[in-house]
């Protein structure tokens, strides 16, 4: 682990009862550890300079995050703050009474409020209570692409179903992968269901889905979804070793970045991504559009499928309250949303469309900005929307059907038992 961690993620020294508030004492916080988390490390050294309460930030690895949390939550090792992605990921806890609900503290100071865009914030709320304070950037999921693969072989910006199929059919003659996918981690191939059930249905399918209404799996758009997601692979979209490739090891995105591969459909954060592994790729030949419209489909192009944004919840039971909504408050700050945009994410704070102009990137951060602003619907991505248990069942079933071990209908039925 890298940074201020705790010895031992599971020792009563990183619990929720470490500390006697204002005279000093540690909170505990549990963040994602990707690329991204040196701005939180950054935002833990500064808060620690004057705080008599001291943040301890415990980097867990990102493949083993959620379980990570779900072992220790409610017991005396929970962490005092804990990153999530909202809704299913944070359901469980909220339901067992071990989130500190955040709403008068955003009602009584007015300034923090608003310093976050209100659909974001409302993003991480259940019930209609706060539980979650935006921590990183906005996360919408795009289809990057190689502007230099795509224009040396006549291709257009695949915004279009007709133009997607053109550049597949045309890469695959070049020898070259059309899309990076690392569908070891089934997340990935999720966003394709995702943004193809958006695109044929619009978002009203997967909204009942996620309100418990499992019956509209058997939704006839579910299984155009699936069906399209098989013609991609039986095309070779994805090429033929995808199932063994990962996301996570950074397998799947070096095929984009190194241009062995021509596109890739993926959450905003892999620009980071790209930029700190491929920067010449990221910096001069890196494209993004939303996904294609789908022939036929009635829902909006405009619409956003991903993450909101990643978000800061607080335990019940810290015995350091008032600290933990001081560091809180620390993410409404300009000099946190200046160090989002220097690592070429974008705040989920009303001040950021005039802080784009000094990212790495200035036109992918107000592509962005633009896209989450002008969404009719910006989906939470499918593992975060629906409650763990169904959410693990759900990625389970997604892999089969990538890898070929069950038919699209056979998936439908699949889905609609879950429960």
């Amino acid at each position: 682990m890298v940074g201020a961690v705790c010895l031992g993620l599971l020792t009563a020294a990183c619990g929720s009862g470490s500390g006697s508030g204002s005279g000093g004492g540690t909170l505990t916080a549990y963040v994602y550890g990707d690329g991204a988390v040196k701005v939180q490390e950054a935002a833990v050294a500064e808060f620690n300079k004057t705080s008599k309460v001291k943040v301890k930030l415990v980097e867990v690895p990102g493949d083993s995050y959620q379980n990570k949390l779900n072992a220790v939550m409610g017991s005396p090792n929970a962490p005092d703050l804990l990153y999530n992605w909202g809704g299913g990921s944070i359901k469980s806890f909220v339901d067992a009474g071990e989130l500190l609900d955040l709403t008068p503290y955003l009602t009584q100071d007015a300034s923090f409020k608003s310093s976050f865009l209100p659909s974001v914030l409302a993003a991480g709320a259940l019930d209609g209570k706060n539980y979650g304070i935006p921590m990183r950037g906005m996360q919408p999921v795009v289809l990057f692409y190689n502007k230099t693969l795509f224009a040396q072989n006549g291709l257009q910006a695949p915004t279009t179903w007709a133009a997607l199929q053109t550049a597949i059919t045309t890469l695959k003659a070049k020898n070259i992968t059309p899309v990076a996918l690392g569908g070891a981690d089934a997340w990935t191939e999720q966003m394709w269901l995702e943004e193809l059930l958006d695109r044929i249905a619009g978002p009203t399918v997967f909204q009942k889905i996620a309100a418990g209404d499992s019956s509209a799996w058997g939704d006839p758009a579910v299984l155009k979804a699936a069906q399209i997601a098989k013609q991609l692979i039986d095309d070779g979209a994805f090429g033929k070793t995808f199932t063994a490739t990962s996301y996570t090891n950074n397998a799947a995105p070096t095929l984009l970045g190194t241009g062995k591969a021509a596109m890739q459909l993926m959450g905003t954060w892999d620009y980071s991504n790209q930029l700190a592994n491929h920067k010449d790729f990221a910096t001069k030949d890196e494209g993004w559009v939303n996904f294609p419209t789908v022939d036929g489909g009635t829902g909006d192009a405009a619409d956003v499928v991903g993450n909101p944004t990643n978000y800061w919840s607080v335990n019940a039971h810290t015995k350091n309250k008032d600290a933990a909504i001081a560091f809180l408050k620390a993410m409404a700050s300009s000099d946190y949303a200046n160090k989002l945009v220097a690592n070429g994410d974008v705040p989920a704070t009303t001040s950021a469309k005039s802080l784009l102009g000094s990212s790495p990137n200035p036109a992918f951060a107000q592509f962005q900005y633009d896209m989450v602003q002008k969404a009719p619907s910006f989906q939470l991505s499918w593992d975060q929307a629906l409650p763990a248990t169904q959410a693990t069942r759900m990625t389970t079933e997604i892999g089969k059907l990538f890898a070929g071990q069950v038919s699209p209908e056979q998936f439908v039925t699949d889905m609609k038992a879950l429960k």
